[in-house]
């Protein structure tokens, strides 16, 4: 199975989707190769960056996931390194 190395970067507007949000992450958790959060509080936000090794699809279908919570958004950076398993 081909897989991509990418970077996400995750912004977290409403706290009250976080539960959500670490649950879908827990989903994918195969897949995840290391995860950083950041509570920016004078703006009430939280920044997470998701660095992930996973079939293309996984991590569209991962970035769709949670781009459909309320008051989340995400943008992916694929990189050019890609593997056969």
């Amino acid at each position: 199975m081909k897989t991509r190395v990418a970077v996400m970067s995750i912004i977290v507007k409403s706290g009250d989707t976080v539960e959500k949000l670490n649950h879908i992450l827990h989903d994918y958790g195969e897949y995840i190769i290391g995860r950083m959060g950041i509570p920016y509080r004078q703006r009430n936000i939280n920044i997470i960056s998701i660095a992930i090794d996973a079939p293309q699809d996984t991590i569209s279908a991962l970035a769709g996931k949670i781009g459909n919570l309320d008051g989340v958004s995400v943008k992916t950076a694929f990189s050019e390194i890609k593997d056969e398993d």
